[in-house]
């Protein structure tokens, strides 16, 4: 049996015994293991994953199984125990042990309550939990109206550093610096186009700009006037509230309906033009996949939805589902909203109780090395590559597809001095992966997932793009950080 810590001590709370945690589920899984006879059958060995998963709720038991097949679903021998050292305090603990032991021995679990499974083996891009989140975007209003909070308070720091004052004026600045150098140089042109992607409220852009008028006035520099601000989020009743929102700079701005991960095909007629573009917590919240790297070769995650017995005994107990119409129930709750299953109020208990009682199971498939299905698209297996040559040959990463598409269709939109400014959680060296679970963490509705900044570094160099990180130093103890793009000389 293999044992592999994958955290840093330092991220857990103050005061851990971290030995003595380990020992007390060390100890009775292993004799668990030695009584089963596992051990002996697997050629290469059992695989035990000790995380601390920094998020309070996620998709994962306490213990969770993974196994590894090839590409046509044939099992092969590697095999995973994964346990959550924060969840090591819930009552059955000792229960999730023992039931992960006998699944894989095949058997069924030892309370004879097997989960009730909702779908098929995904790679986490084709995963439910992105219907899941989508509804969650278009019905922001009424999950945040029965939740009865905003759905920044479920942030782990409690708020957004998006709007900051310092750091937007900090912002403003400086771009106002690049079309003063602009100027000078007699390549400033007559339309100043600016962008905002996932304007959500619309309050940092409003922020924004009422810094730009102000500032611009100071330095009588007659910027302002010529600014064409651009809009983009996807759903159009957030577009409505965001150009409610700037008040009287909506005759500057211009609301785009547009996909986070391709803004080109609806502006194509801005490439070149766009001076600076700006997100805040939109990667995180793009489609992904997760590699595995075990003893050098190569595994996609992929993820199957399930609901634990006792869950769905409580959803036919509360809202009259059978298991057999538990499916169906969710299908027509993510395509029409809570109304399709009961009055609003009952539609909406059942959201937020099949989101707070959903995990998914994990697996690996091996990935043949002609295999480019997992890579984002316009992206080659070059930075892929350029990433893989420097992790060790175990690993898990995320591979931030939806992040890697929209930095490319992005950055064909600036302007050869323009620039991209992202404000996200990002991990900005690949290593930092061999020390703590990246996500996805569960927030009110939705979820949030660190982002492969050294990923998106190596996408960047192969385009011709800088890309540099720095560290957001407006709030104390904050976990953002700033990626800043621009072109190569």
């Amino acid at each position: 049996m293999i044992i592999q810590r994958n955290y840093s001590p330092s991220a857990l709370p103050k005061g851990t015994d971290v030995a003595e945690l380990t020992s007390r589920i060390i100890g009775p899984l292993t004799l668990l293991i030695e009584r089963s006879g596992i051990d002996q059958d697997n050629g290469q060995g059992l695989r035990v994953h000790l995380d601390w998963i920094q998020y309070k709720t996620s998709f994962r038991d306490p213990v969770v199984v993974r196994r590894a097949v090839d590409q046509q679903e044939q099992p092969l021998p590697l095999a995973e125990i994964s346990i959550d050292l924060r969840q090591a305090a819930t009552p059955s603990f000792n229960e999730y042990l023992t039931n992960a032991v006998e699944v894989l021995k095949g058997n069924p679990p030892s309370n004879g309550h097997a989960p009730f499974v909702l779908d098929t083996f995904k790679p986490w891009r084709d995963s439910i939990i992105w219907p899941f989140n989508r509804l969650f975007w278009q019905q922001l209003g009424d999950w945040e109206a029965y939740a009865k909070r905003g759905f920044e308070a479920a942030l782990p720091s409690g708020g957004s550093d998006a709007n900051h004052p310092e750091a937007v004026k900090e912002g403003v600045v400086e771009f106002w610096d690049l079309l003063h150098d602009l100027e000078k140089r007699g390549n400033l042109p007559h339309d100043i186009y600016a962008m905002e992607i996932g304007v959500g409220s619309g309050a940092r852009a409003r922020l924004w700009l009422d810094q730009f008028q102000v500032y611009d006035a100071e330095k009588a520099s007659g910027y302002y006037p010529r600014l064409k601000f651009l809009l983009g989020d996807y759903s159009p009743s957030t577009l409505d509230t965001a150009l409610a929102a700037v008040g009287p700079h909506a005759p500057l701005c211009s609301v785009i309906p547009i996909d986070a991960t391709n803004p080109f095909k609806v502006l194509s007629f801005l490439r070149f033009k766009i001076l600076y573009v700006h997100l805040t917590n939109v990667y995180d919240n793009l489609t992904f996949d997760e590699i595995a790297r075990r003893d050098n070769k190569l595994y996609i995650v992929e993820v199957r939805p399930y609901v634990s017995a006792a869950a769905a005994d409580r959803i036919k107990a509360e809202f009259g589902f059978s298991t057999a119409e538990l499916p169906g129930a969710i299908k027509r709750l993510l395509a029409y909203g809570p109304e399709s299953v009961g009055e609003h109020e009952t539609g909406m208990a059942f959201w937020t109780r099949i989101w707070e009682v959903l995990r998914l199971e994990e697996r690996l498939r091996a990935i043949d090395e002609g295999d480019e299905s997992h890579l984002p698209k316009g992206v080659s297996r070059s930075p892929l590559d350029d990433v893989l040559s420097e992790v060790p040959h175990d690993i898990r990463f995320h591979l931030s597809r939806g992040a890697a598409e929209s930095f490319v269709n992005t950055a064909a939109l600036l302007h050869p001095r323009g620039y991209l400014q992202v404000q996200d959680i990002f991990v900005t060296s690949i290593k930092e992966y061999v020390h703590g679970f990246r996500g996805p963490g569960k927030l009110d509705g939705s979820f949030v997932t660190w982002v492969n900044g050294a990923f998106l570094h190596a996408v960047g160099a192969r385009a011709g793009y800088h890309v540099n990180f720095a560290p957001f130093t407006h709030r104390k103890g904050s976990k953002t950080q700033i990626l800043y793009t621009k072109r190569r000389d």
